[in-house]
C-alpha cells in the first residue's frame, strides 16, 4: 500500500469496507462449526491482525482508525546505510509507534524481485568476497534491529520472482492475478544465474543461512523466509532454475537446516496453497507440521481458488480454503503474532488498494473474535 493522502469521503468510503468485510466473515463464520468441546484445551489466544508494505503517515493514520496496532514496516533501505543503523531503526519503530502501532516487523533488503532487481544480487550470483561482504552488511543489519528492538526481519530467497502468467476476472470484476502454468514459459534459463541445479540452489541457501543465524540467535532476532512464489515442480526446472523453496517438502528441509528458534517461515497460506493439489483439505496438516516445530513466526492469510500449477488469486472470502477453519487450526498449535492480508485483487475504482486492504482488515479482525470465542 502506497501513501494514502485521503479525502475525508475516501477514508469513511474504506472504513466502510472494512465494516462489509466483518459482516461477511462473521456470515462465514455461522457455517463453520467451532470445534468440539471434548477436544485439548486451546493455547491462550495470541493472534491479532497485521499489516504489511508500508509504514508512511497516511497509511498509519488509516490503519490505526481500523485497529491494526501490529506492522510489518516497508523496506528501510535497498542497502546498508543510515535507515538500517540503530539510530535510523529507532526512529523508524518511534515512528510506528506515534500512532499507536507497534512496528513487530521489518523486511530486509532481500525482496521477492527477480534477481535482476535483487538488492544484494551478489548474495545469489557469487561465491567471492562480493557475497561475504553482502552478507556481513545483512548480519549487521540483524545485530541493530536487536539493538533497536525490533523482533522479526522477514526475507526472500529466489531467482525467479514472483511467478505468474496473466489476470483474470474476479468477483465484480476485480482484476485477480494468476498462474496457469500450460500457458507459462518455463524455458529457456532466462535469468542472470543461469542453469541452477538444486544441488547448487540448496549450497548457496545453506552457506547464507550458516552466517546469518548464528547472528539472528545470539542477538535474539528472528528471521522469517518467505517461500518462493508459487508453487513450481521439482523434477524440471524454471526458467533454468530448480525453485527448491517451491515445495513444500523443500520448505521442510529449509527449516529442519537448524534447530534454532530464530530461524523460520514468513508462512504464506497462499503461497503454501499454490504448491497444493487440494489446499483445502491439505493446508491444516501443513499448519500443523510447522506450527509443531515453532517455525511459523508470521502469517500472510491469503486464499486461492484452484491449486498446484493453476490458481487465480481472490478475497479471502471466496477462495477454495475455509479460511475459519484455517486459523482454528493456527490457535490449535499456539501461534502468536500477526495475521495478515498480502495480496489483494485490484479494483479500477480503488487505484491505491486501500479499500481492498481494508475489506481483508475487516475480515481478519472478525474471523479473530469468532475464534476467540472458542473454549
Amino acid at each position: 500500500m502506497n501513501d494514502l493522502s485521503m479525502k475525508r469521503s475516501e477514508f469513511l468510503s474504506s472504513a466502510g469496507i472494512a465494516a462489509l468485510g466483518l459482516l461477511g466473515a462473521k456470515a462465514v463464520s455461522a457455517q463453520t462449526p467451532a470445534p468440539s468441546n471434548t477436544s485439548a484445551p486451546l493455547a491462550p489466544f495470541k493472534m491479532y491482525v497485521g499489516h504489511q508494505h508500508d509504514h508512511s503517515s497516511g497509511t498509519l493514520t488509516l490503519l490505526s482508525a481500523l485497529g491494526v496496532k501490529n506492522i510489518c514496516s516497508g523496506l528501510p533501505a535497498r542497502r546498508m546505510g543510515e535507515e538500517w543503523s540503530v539510530d535510523g531503526l529507532g526512529r523508524l519503530r518511534k515512528h510506528v509507534e506515534s500512532f499507536g502501532i507497534t512496528l513487530d516487523a521489518v523486511p530486509l533488503p532481500m525482496s521477492s524481485s527477480p534477481v535482476a532487481q535483487a538488492e544484494y544480487p551478489e548474495i545469489f550470483l557469487d561465491k567471492s568476497t562480493a557475497r561475504d561482504k553482502a552478507i556481513d552488511e545483512i548480519c549487521q543489519m540483524i545485530r541493530n534491529a536487536g539493538k533497536a528492538g525490533i523482533p522479526l526481519l522477514k526475507y526472500n530467497f529466489t531467482y525467479l520472482g514472483v511467478v505468474r502468467t496473466g489476470k483474470a476476472y474476479g468477483r465484480g470484476g476485480a482484476q485477480d492475478p494468476n498462474f496457469i502454468y500450460s500457458r507459462a514459459k518455463p524455458h529457456p534459463a532466462m535469468t542472470q544465474a543461469g542453469d541452477m541445479s538444486a544441488e547448487e540452489n540448496w549450497a548457496r541457501i545453506e552457506y547464507f543461512l550458516s552466517r546469518v543465524i548464528p547472528v539472528a540467535t545470539e542477538c535474539k532476532v528472528k528471521l522469517a523466509l518467505h517461500p518462493n512464489d508459487p508453487g513450481l515442480p521439482q523434477d524440471r526446472p524454471y526458467q533454468g532454475i530448480y525453485a527448491v523453496l517451491s515445495s513444500v517438502e523443500g520448505l521442510k528441509r529449509f527449516v529442519n537446516t537448524s534447530p534454532s528458534p530464530y530461524h523460520g517461515l514468513n508462512f504464506c497460506q497462499g503461497t503454501i496453497c499454490e504448491m497444493l493439489k487440494n489446499p483445502n483439505q491439505e493446508i491444516g496438516d501443513i499448519i500443523r507440521y510447522f506450527g509443531s516445530l515453532g517455525k511459523i513466526f508470521n502469517v500472510h492469510f491469503r486464499n486461492i481458488k484452484g491449486g498446484f500449477l493453476n490458481f487465480q488469486e481472490c478475497f479471502p472470502d471466496e477462495g477454495d480454503v475455509d479460511m475459519v477453519a484455517a486459523l482454528r487450526v493456527y490457535r490449535e498449535i499456539g501461534y502468536s503474532g500477526m495475521i495478515m492480508p498480502d495480496h489483494v485483487p485490484s479494483i479500477e475504482s480503488d487505484t491505491q488498494r486501500a479499500r481492498a486492504f481494508s475489506f481483508c482488515f475487516g475480515y481478519i479482525q472478525a474471523l479473530l473474535q469468532v475464534i476467540k470465542q472458542d473454549v
